[in-house]
């Protein structure tokens, strides 16, 4: 069964992006424009991984990671938060909320980013 992976992200195009590429490696993909989606699909679907942006409207995913963070059911999935919010502060909020990992969007391509979530998911 192939590993679900949630992409939450508000820009159409990056989305449409990211989905493909991990698409093409083997992944189940669903996405959530905004956080109040993907804190939605994350609870039905049970993702096994979400990679997420921070700026979103409705919610932010700072709020979506404290909500996934607080579920039973989710607090384990490993969560990337891939933005292009680079300021230490950010990466310090996203880790003691429970970030895995965080990589800043201008950083890594799309190739270094599939590969780091095939590490995490091994």
């Amino acid at each position: 069964m192939p590993k679900k992976i949630l992409i939450v992200e508000d820009d159409s195009f990056l989305q449409g992006l990211t989905a493909s590429k991990l698409s093409k490696d083997g992944y189940t993909i669903l996405v959530a424009g905004n956080g109040e989606d993907a804190v939605k699909i994350a609870d039905a679907e049970k993702p096994d991984f979400v990679l997420l942006d921070l700026v979103l409207p409705a919610m932010d995913g700072f709020e979506v990671l404290a909500k996934i963070r607080k579920n039973d059911a989710l607090k384990k999935i490993p969560v990337i938060i891939f933005s292009n919010l680079a300021e230490e502060k950010d990466m310090i909020k996203a880790r003691d909320l429970g970030a895995n990992e965080y990589m800043v969007k201008s950083n890594f391509t799309l190739d270094e980013l599939a590969a780091k979530i095939k590490e995490m998911l091994k």
